[in-house]
């Protein structure tokens, strides 16, 4: 269950990556947009896909196509929110073929848990984003000192209070942890 907690931003980091959209409706009938490649993008776009950049003229017409639309709709998103989003981009893309499939079992664990699960989890997860440095990391060396088993029981167990910490990065993570989110 607690593998389940990784993928709360697993929906965000998939979104926009490794896979290829669902075909819009009606797509089998019109011809696939031509392909876009990077130097024929305006400054906002590349702005916008630079963490696609290296990859961009590889992708399909419709993957392009797909990524411009989302790029339509972050021009509205305030710049943090812009930020963020091309931080998780760029982290999806530093990970290996293995994490990535890690990340999308994860993101299926949690879609097969209830909604009340669900939510349980998604709250929890939440007040321990909302702790300060601290008190986050002193939850992240009790979660890492615990049993797979009391790591369980601990999950069965959230309250409406409790906040559970992230998952840690794998054993032969070559990056490091990630950075405390303040």
């Amino acid at each position: 269950m607690f593998a389940a907690l990784l993928s709360l931003a697993a929906p965000l980091l998939v979104s926009a990556q490794d896979r290829p959209p669902p075909p819009p409706p009606g797509a089998d009938e019109g011809p696939l947009p031509p392909p876009r490649p990077w130097d024929a993008l305006s400054p906002d776009e590349k702005d916008i896909l630079a963490p696609l950049a290296r990859d961009w003229d590889g992708f399909p017409p419709q993957r392009q196509s797909h990524m411009l639309q989302k790029a339509e709709r972050w021009r509205s998103l305030p710049p943090e929110r812009r930020a963020e989003i091309r931080d998780r981009i760029q982290h999806w893309q530093q990970m290996t073929p293995e994490e990535r499939a890690e990340v999308r079992r994860n993101q299926q664990r949690f879609q097969d848990l209830t909604p009340d699960q669900r939510a349980r989890l998604h709250d929890a997860f939440e007040r321990f984003r909302a702790l300060p440095p601290d008190q986050r990391r002193a939850l992240m060396d009790k979660w890492r000192d615990q049993s797979p088993e009391q790591r369980r029981q601990w999950m069965d167990s959230i309250g409406p209070n409790d906040a559970v910490p992230p998952p840690p990065p794998p054993p032969d993570d070559r990056r490091g942890p990630p950075p405390p989110r303040d």
